[in-house]
C-alpha cells in the first residue's frame, strides 16, 4: 500500500491530461510524474530511505506537490509545514521530526542557514532556487536524477505524512498519518464530498497545500483531475474568482474565513461560478446566517467537513442536500451541525468514563476508523491520552439530535462555567452574528469573583455600523436565557486568528487572565 502509486497510476492511464496549472504553466500528469519520479530518485541519491522524514517549508506551488509525492513513493515520511510560522517555530518541527532533508521556498533560505545549528538531523537542505556552498538547486537536483522510478513496497502503517498540529495551546504535536489513513481518507473524499470526481474535474488549491488543501491533492491526484494552483502567497478572493470562471473550477477546500470573503467580496456578482460542485469547508465553525448567504450566492454546492489532523478531514460532514433549507425549519436548524458521520467512521459522544450518551446530551466526540492516526511521534504521553479504548478522543464538546447530526458546541477547554451552570460560546455567537452591525464574533469565559467566570463579547464591527456594548447585550437577551447573555463587550479591529484562519481563544482569554 503505497498512496504515491495513485500518481502512478493516472500517468499511466491519462498521460495528457493536465495535472497542474500554475500562472501561464502546466504540466501534463506524465511530465508530473516524471519530475516525481526524478525527485524521488534525487532524494534517495541523498541518502534518504523508507522511514526517513523529509520537512517540506514551501509556499504553495507545484514543487510542494512533487516533493509530497514523491515522498510518498520513496516510503519517506512528508512533513510539510505551514510557511507563516516564525523561524523558532519551523526549526522546532523540522528538529522534533528529525528530518533528514529540508526542501524550502527560497524565501526561507537565510533563516534556515541562520537557524541550521538547530537542526540537528538535517542532512541537506534544496531550495527553489539561490543554491550556494550550504544550499542545493532543486532543478539542479531534478536534472541529475532518472525519470522511471520503482515505487516503494510499503507497510498500511507506514507513516505517509507527520501532520503537525496548528499549537494553539502549546508545542505542536505530530500526528503519524498512515497510508493506510490516507487511503481510507482518500476512498471517503470520493464518497462523500466529491462524488463523481473524474478526469475533467478542476481542483482549486487556494488552502495552504501544507494543510487540508494538500491532503485533498491526494484524492484529486487519484482521479487525474487538474490541480490549479494561485500565484502568491495570501488569499485573493477577487483572484480566486477569476481563476474559478477562467479553469471551470469543481472542486475548492476553504476555510470558513476564506468563504465569508468569497461571498462578500463585489467581483463574485459579475463573475461565472456555475462550474461549483463542492465548496468544502472546513477547520473552524461556521455561523448559520453566513452558510444562508453562502448558499444564495454560490448555489448547492457547499459541503462542510468536521475532522482533525488526527483524524485527516474525516469525522462527520454536512453534505450539498443539507444545505438547502427551502424555508424549513428543521433544515435550517441542521446548518448549526456539522452533520453525520462519514461512510466508514463511527462517531460517539462520551461522558468523563468514556460511557456512551443519548442523543441531546453533551460530552466529548470521539471517533474510530481507518483515519485515525497512529499516534504522535514521539510523544507516548500525549498518544496515550488521545487513543483510549481505540477510540480517539477529540476534545470537542457536542451532541447529537435525534436524527444522528452532530452538533459541536465548543472545544472543552473553550466551555464557560459561571455560577455552575456550563454556557456554550458558539450559542451565543451564533446569536451575536446575526446582528447587522457584528462582521466577527468570539464569546470567551473571563475571571469574575463572584461567578467564576463571565461571558464576554469580542467583536469587530461591520464597516459603517455602529453599536453599543448594551445594544448587543441586549440583543442576545431576547434570545438566549438571561445567564447565557454577555456581561460585557470588547469592541477590536481584528480578532486574532492563527495561521489556519482559526480564532485564537486562548490569545483573547490571556488577555483577560488578571481581571484586565
Amino acid at each position: 500500500m503505497n498512496i504515491g502509486k495513485f500518481l502512478t497510476q493516472s500517468a499511466r492511464s491519462i498521460p495528457q491530461n493536465p495535472a497542474i496549472v500554475h500562472g501561464s504553466s502546466m504540466w501534463t500528469y506524465a511530465e508530473f510524474n516524471e519530475r516525481v519520479n526524478q525527485f524521488a530518485n534525487a532524494l534517495v541519491g541523498l541518502g534518504v530511505a523508507k522511514g526517513d522524514h523529509v520537512a517540506l517549508l514551501m509556499y504553495n506551488g507545484p514543487q510542494m506537490l512533487e516533493a509530497m509525492f514523491a515522498c510518498f513513493k520513496v516510503g519517506c515520511g512528508a512533513v510539510p509545514i505551514n510557511f507563516r510560522l516564525h523561524p523558532n517555530e519551523f526549526t522546532f518541527i523540522i528538529d522534533q521530526s528529525e528530518s533528514k532533508v529540508v526542501v524550502a521556498t527560497a524565501q526561507f533560505n537565510l533563516a534556515l542557514k541562520q537557524h541550521r545549528n538547530q537542526m540537528s538531523q538535517v542532512h541537506h537542505i534544496i531550495t527553489t532556487s539561490g543554491a550556494d556552498e550550504e544550499l542545493l538547486d532543486y532543478e539542479t537536483v531534478l536534472s541529475g536524477a532518472a525519470s522511471e522510478f520503482e515505487d516503494a513496497e510499503l507497510a498500511p502503517d507506514d507513516v505517509a505524512w507527520l501532520f503537525y498540529t496548528s499549537g494553539t495551546t502549546g508545542r505542536p504535536k505530530g500526528a503519524m498519518l498512515t497510508h493506510r489513513n490516507l487511503t481510507g481518507m482518500t476512498m471517503n473524499c470520493l464518497a462523500d464530498m466529491c462524488p463523481g470526481c473524474g478526469p475533467n474535474d478542476v481542483t482549486l488549491h487556494a488552502a495552504p497545500l501544507s494543510h487540508g488543501s494538500g491532503l485533498y491533492s491526494i484524492p484529486n491526484v487519484a482521479r487525474a483531475a487538474t490541480h490549479v494552483i494561485p500565484d502568491g502567497t495570501s488569499f485573493d478572493p477577487a483572484n480566486v474568482l477569476r481563476l474559478i470562471e477562467q479553469h471551470r473550477v469543481t472542486n475548492i477546500f476553504v476555510a470558513p474565513t476564506m468563504l465569508k470573503r468569497l461571498i462578500d467580496c463585489p467581483d463574485l456578482d459579475h463573475c461565472d461560478s456555475s462550474s461549483l460542485k463542492s465548496v468544502i469547508y472546513g477547520g473552524a465553525p461556521m455561523l448559520v446566517e453566513d452558510l444562508t448567504t453562502a448558499v444564495a450566492k454560490l448555489g448547492p454546492c457547499l459541503v462542510q467537513l468536521y475532522g482533525q489532523g488526527e483524524s485527516p478531514m474525516t469525522i462527520t460532514y454536512l453534505p450539498h442536500r443539507d444545505h438547502v433549507v427551502n424555508g424549513d425549519h428543521d433544515r435550517r436548524r441542521r446548518l448549526a451541525s456539522v452533520g453525520i458521520p462519514r461512510t466508514d467512521v463511527e462517531v460517539a459522544v462520551v461522558d468523563d468514563n468514556g460511557r456512551q450518551l443519548p442523543s441531546g446530551s453533551c460530552g466529548e466526540i470521539v471517533t474510530r476508523s481507518d483515519m485515525v492516526m497512529k499516534g504522535y511521534w514521539q510523544n507516548p504521553g500525549a498518544t496515550a491520552a488521545a487513543l483510549k479504548d481505540g477510540w480517539l478522543h477529540t476534545g470537542d464538546i457536542g451532541r447529537f439530535d435525534e436524527c444522528g447530526y452532530l452538533f459541536l458546541m465548543d472545544r472543552s477547554k473553550d466551555m464557560i462555567i459561571s455560577g455552575g451552570e456550563n454556557i456554550y460560546p458558539r450559542e451565543i455567537e451564533e446569536v451575536l452574528i446575526r446582528h447587522p452591525a457584528v462582521r466577527e464574533v468570539a464569546v470567551i469565559g473571563v475571571p469574575d469573583p463572584e461567578w467564576g467566570e463571565s461571558v464576554k463579547a469580542v467583536v469587530s464591527t461591520t464597516s459603517g455600523t455602529s453599536v453599543t456594548d448594551q445594544e448587543l447585550i441586549d440583543f442576545c437577551r431576547k434570545h438566549v436565557s438571561s445567564y447565557k447573555k454577555p456581561r460585557s463587550v470588547d469592541f477590536v479591529d481584528e480578532i486574532p486568528k492563527n495561521n489556519y484562519g482559526k480564532i485564537m481563544k486562548r490569545v483573547l482569554r490571556e488577555k483577560y487572565l488578571h481581571g484586565k
